[in-house]
């Protein structure tokens, strides 16, 4: 069960691993481009490549697609950024439902665990497979397996490391759990002596975009790479909205207030932070392509 391509790399791993897939649940087709052609997701097309069966249900708890399932007749079930899921639809195989989640939980549960341990400057993160209870994120833990997060990594980045980190690591826990060598580790314990340092992944909003340039160099760099490429850090130039998506931390001590933008108009392009500046490397003013900022200066002109 799974949606976007960061889900094709755990299906393909299964699919190699030469596990028996008999069904493929994704989202249903949605309108996508300029002419807002039905377009199947990225697992769905995979799984039509491979030639697998695949259930497209508006409804979770539809009961036409509850008998679909059954019929299946599927020993466990994998998750992989798919959508939260009923009871009667996670308890259904005899194993259980298994999500591979892109966090070292009982960290970062939630939405957005990728985005969040950037933006909150972690230097390490990773995948961990678990069974799906009642509450989310919070079922047994299967296995865990880590990730090193650099200085200058964009979420964009880890996603893509991730996503092959995960996939071995839910092969490793089908074949472990096939084997019944798998020892579960109740996250509640976990939980309990970690409960002053829990952190959370909620959805990211707009409001979480928004560049403060009051606040430390360190913390605006670690938005701008927790929110690269998508949906992008922001501030505004000219009265308008400009994303960032690449930037590089200065520690000199600012003579100008911070938020004041800086150029020789030529090669670089600088915000005043609290602490230092902010180097911006690759933007996407409003209205404008995505692009190096040399290239942008090129182009711009203070108002």
């Amino acid at each position: 069960m799974g949606t976007p391509e960061f889900a094709v790399s755990s299906l393909d791993a299964l699919v190699e691993a030469g596990c028996h897939i008999v069904g493929v649940v994704t989202a249903p087709d949605k309108p996508a481009g300029r002419g807002m052609k039905l377009t199947a997701s990225a697992v769905k097309q995979y799984a039509v490549s491979k030639g697998l069966t695949v259930l497209q249900p508006e409804k979770l708890r539809a009961p036409e697609f509850l008998e679909q399932l059954r019929s299946l007749q599927a020993d466990i079930q994998v998750v992989v950024a798919f959508r939260m899921l009923p009871e009667v639809v996670w308890n259904m195989p005899p194993m259980g439902t298994i999500n591979v989640h892109g966090s070292l939980l009982p960290q970062y549960r939630g939405a957005a665990p990728i985005n969040w341990a950037v933006i909150n400057g972690e230097k390490e993160t990773g995948v961990t497979t678990f069974k799906l209870q009642h509450a989310i994120d919070t079922g047994n833990i299967l296995l865990r397996a880590t990730l090193p997060i650099g200085e200058n990594d964009t979420a964009g980045e880890i996603h893509d490391r991730m996503k092959v980190l995960g996939a071995n690591v839910l092969v490793q826990t089908i074949k472990e759990l096939a084997a019944g060598t798998l020892t579960e580790i109740d996250q509640s314990g976990l939980a309990a002596e970690d409960a002053a340092s829990i952190k959370h992944a909620p959805k990211i909003f707009t409001e979480t975009c928004t560049i403060d340039w009051n606040k430390s160099t360190d913390a605006i760099h670690n938005l701008i790479r927790g929110l690269s490429p998508y949906p992008g850090a922001f501030t505004h130039l000219d009265g308008k909205i400009l994303k960032i998506f690449q930037s590089r931390k200065e520690t000199t001590t600012p003579a100008v207030p911070p938020g004041t933008v800086e150029t020789d108009g030529k090669t670089f392009l600088r915000f005043a932070t609290a602490d230092g500046h902010i180097q911006v490397l690759e933007l996407q003013l409003e209205g404008k392509k995505r692009m190096p900022v040399s290239e942008f200066l090129k182009g711009w002109r203070r108002e």
